[in-house]
């Protein structure tokens, strides 16, 4: 199994994109998740960089060093524990983190801080924070339903989270929401 690690590529709309390109390039991926894609044989170099250029033009890129790699997991975990499985967990981060990549979570955490100059609880918080807003630009759920849906231990905690994070509360932001969502790979 070849796995080649994919920077920006942080939705299903991506996947779909980066699957598609690499079959009009003439490649077969065994699979390709969130930041990943796995081929059943080693690629050569030439293949690497014609991907590399096409991914490149799609909004992509290729992540050759391990400490990219590592922190493109993470974060490609943290999205898909946000956005597919909504914050659902059995145990806490870091060891679910360390239970997916099979390392101490010092040595995840201290990788990803400074790859990403920011914490892996502080992306997390990000990301959820970006969740919150998706959820109440589509109106249909109330706040409570929300924080309940995103694992919040109460309304009051996130509220006070989206209010650190964007120095306005959840019922400020409702009016005023166009254009104040981030894109998954900004943030």
């Amino acid at each position: 199994m070849y796995k080649l690690f994919v920077k920006n590529m942080v939705c299903n709309r991506c996947i779909m994109v980066v699957n598609k390109e690499l079959e009009k390039l003439g490649f077969s991926p065994t699979s390709v998740k969130l930041g990943v894609v796995e081929f059943a044989d080693e690629l050569d170099f030439i293949s690497l960089e014609k991907i590399d250029l096409a991914l490149q033009k799609l909004g992509f890129a290729l992540v050759i060093d391990k400490k990219s790699q590592t922190t493109q997991q993470i974060k490609a975990i943290i999205i898909d524990l946000i956005y597919n499985k909504n914050c659902i967990l059995k145990t806490n981060l870091s060891d679910y983190l360390q239970e997916k990549l099979h390392f101490e979570y010092n040595y995840l955490s201290n990788i990803f801080s400074e790859v990403e100059t920011t914490t892996i609880e502080k992306y997390f918080i990000a990301q959820k924070i970006e969740k919150v807003k998706e959820l109440l630009e589509y109106g249909e759920l109330t706040l409570s339903e929300i924080a309940d849906q995103l694992n919040y231990s109460s309304v009051a905690h996130l509220s006070s989270q989206f209010k650190k994070i964007t120095n306005i509360s959840p019922s400020q932001f409702k009016e005023i929401q166009p254009n104040s969502r981030k894109a998954l790979d900004e943030i």
